[in-house]
C-alpha cells in the first residue's frame, strides 16, 4: 500500500507564492523507480498534469506553469515538493499528489490552492 500526505496550499494573492509538499510511504519505494508528480483539477475541468519528476530527477512541466513552478523531491524522505511562484487566478484548483510505478499509481487526497485578492 502507498500512503500520500499532502500539505501546503490555501489562499494566495495574485503574484504570490505557495509551496506544496507530499510525503509518501510504502514498500514500492524499495522495489521500484517511482515517478512523483502533481496534478490539478479546477471545477468543471478535467484533472491535468502540472509537473512530474522521476527518481533520477528528470522533470516535466505543463506549458502553463513553465518558468513559474518548480518540482523537486527528496528521495531519502520520499517527499515531493511543488514551489509555485507568480501565481495567477487561473492556477486556482485542487492539487493532487501522484506516484507512479510499473504496476500502478496512487493519489493523494488533494489540497486546495485559491489565488484571489
Amino acid at each position: 500500500q502507498v500512503q500520500l500526505v499532502e500539505s501546503g496550499g490555501g489562499l494566495v494573492q495574485p503574484g504570490g507564492s505557495a509551496r506544496l509538499s507530499c510525503a509518501a510511504s510504502g514498500s514500492i519505494f524499495s522495489r521500484w523507480s517511482i515517478t512523483m508528480g502533481w496534478y490539478r483539477q479546477a471545477p468543471g475541468e478535467q484533472r491535468e498534469l502540472v509537473a512530474s519528476i522521476t527518481s533520477g530527477g528528470n522533470t516535466n512541466y505543463a506549458d502553463s506553469v513553465k518558468g513559474r513552478f518548480t518540482i523537486s523531491r527528496d528521495n531519502a524522505k520520499n517527499t515531493v515538493y511543488l514551489q509555485m511562484n507568480t501565481l495567477k487566478p487561473e492556477d486556482t484548483a485542487a492539487y493532487y499528489c501522484n506516484v507512479r510505478w510499473p504496476l500502478g499509481t496512487s493519489w493523494g487526497q488533494g489540497t486546495q490552492v485559491t489565488v484571489s485578492s
